[in-house]
């Protein structure tokens, strides 16, 4: 898939630096640092995730009661 983005001049020639310097290409650098930026997102929503569950934003269900309604005996 093609995707384009934009990117601020000098982040780009840093970008481009760091390429040639590693014998890379500035696209695989930029899959590898969008990669890199998922999994602390992973972490980041994770964290509000349990703070909602904390402040009681979020109500949790028991596991019991999801397998009662699934049809799941345990």
């Amino acid at each position: 898939m093609e995707v384009k983005i934009q990117i601020d001049d000098a982040l780009f020639f840093d970008l481009e630096s760091c390429a040639k310097e590693l014998n890379n290409t500035t696209s695989s650098l930029i899959e590898k640092a969008v990669s890199a930026y998922m999994d602390k997102l992973d972490e980041i929503i994770s964290d509000k995730r349990i703070d909602d569950i904390k402040t009681g934003k979020t109500e949790t269900i028991p596991m019991e009661e999801v397998f009662k309604k699934a049809g799941i005996n345990v």
